[in-house]
């Protein structure tokens, strides 16, 4: 039983070591920042878009049904 409780105060202090060195040099946020944003960022550049731009105004669709609208306004 002794054995066990020194491992686990073992793994669980090499556990807080390597989260405090992550988390005092910011490897998080450099691997974010570096490594994740631009392979992210080039998938979805190279997606198709439609533009909104083009798209008329009387086009677009509603969010609920004019009638539903007249429904809830306030007299």
């Amino acid at each position: 039983m002794k054995k066990f409780i020194i491992g686990l105060l073992k793994v669980l202090g090499l556990t807080y070591v390597i989260l405090f060195i992550v988390f005092y040099f910011d490897l998080d946020g450099k691997f974010l920042y570096y490594i994740w944003e631009p392979n992210i960022v080039t998938r979805y550049d190279k997606m198709k878009k439609k533009d909104n731009t083009k798209t008329p105004y009387e086009k677009k669709e509603n969010v609920m049904p004019d009638s539903e609208v007249e429904k809830r306004t306030f007299n």
